[in-house]
């Protein structure tokens, strides 16, 4: 029998797979941006997101396995997916479009998203909960990042 923390994680997995959807070109195009000099751990950042990312599937788990099935419980589900799809969404769109602009917007609709997610599912699990700190802690890095990112590349707003 399939496990519930194994269809969690495949679908995690293939949302993310979707933020590989970049061509070499795009990936020129941002390699070519400046950074803030503060920038100093971009290499560890894909590190980061997969810790953000595994604690937020694993979040989700709890919450399944408190209720599974139910309809309030197929409700969150819908708020983790919608989460790591606007999440996983910000580079291909940010890159396809040449947009930091639209980075920003997804990254600021992502926390947004997981502060709704987070407060809704403390009533079911404060380790659920506790497990999205994480996101939003890193969350709002990144989208400053990619705001400062929109000052010192105006033409790629």
């Amino acid at each position: 029998m399939i496990k519930s923390w194994m269809v969690i994680a495949g679908v995690a997995l293939l949302v993310a797979l979707g933020a590989n959807f970049i061509t070499p070109g795009d990936r020129k195009w941002f390699k070519r941006l400046q950074r803030p000099r503060w920038l100093t751990f971009e290499a560890a950042i894909p590190v980061i997101w997969t810790i953000v990312f595994v604690c937020g599937a694993w979040s989700a788990y709890i919450i399944w396995e408190n209720n599974p099935g139910s309809t309030q419980t197929w409700i969150y589900m819908g708020l983790y997916l919608l989460l790591e799809i606007v999440t996983v969404a910000y580079t291909p769109a940010m890159f396809r479009n040449r947009s930091l602009r639209l980075g920003t917007i997804l990254g600021g609709t992502g926390f947004i998203i997981a502060v709704i997610l987070a407060i809704t599912v403390l009533r079911v699990s404060g380790w659920a909960a506790l497990l999205l700190v994480p996101y939003l802690l890193w969350s709002p890095i990144g989208t400053y990042t990619t705001k400062v990112m929109e000052r010192l590349n105006p033409q790629d707003i």
